[in-house]
């Protein structure tokens, strides 16, 4: 990393705290603090990768099964949690998110943006909207390496 100008070292840990911060302050905007981020990680990712178990929960959450359990029963216990048996393996259940969970889902993140919106309409100039903007896509490929 000494072949790295110091500016771009400098550059990246500013980059990597405003995105820290960016990414804590839209949590606080989820669903009025009725949601722990664990809930709403849960939740978030049966949305984007759809069905799945348990374990498959825990383990790409990276937490213990017993944790993912506790997490489930307070999801399910809302209403946002379909339960079915898996058709390979009758022992196994498979969650999905139930209509009122997809709801809640989509509202946090309509509610997010509309927050994200009202911020940089807020704070920034027009100018300094289009060069965000204009970053957006560069920021997207790092973020894709």
């Amino acid at each position: 990393m000494s072949s790295v100008p110091p500016h771009v070292a400098e550059s990246a840990g500013w980059l990597r705290g405003v995105v820290g911060q960016l990414h804590r302050r839209l949590r606080q905007v989820d669903n009025a603090g009725i949601l722990t981020p664990s809930q709403s990680a849960v939740l978030n990712r049966l949305q984007r990768e759809g069905p799945a178990t348990q374990g498959e929960l825990a383990a790409a959450e990276h937490v213990r099964q017993q944790s993912m359990a506790a997490t489930l029963a307070v999801l399910d216990s809302l209403g946002y949690l379909n339960r079915t048996r898996d058709p390979a393996d009758g022992r196994r259940t498979v969650l999905a998110l139930s209509d009122l969970g997809a709801k809640t889902v989509a509202g946090i993140s309509q509610h997010r943006e509309e927050w994200l919106t009202g911020a940089l309409v807020a704070e920034l100039t027009a100018e300094e909207l289009e060069t965000v903007r204009r970053a957006l896509p560069l920021l997207q490929r790092v973020a894709q390496r």
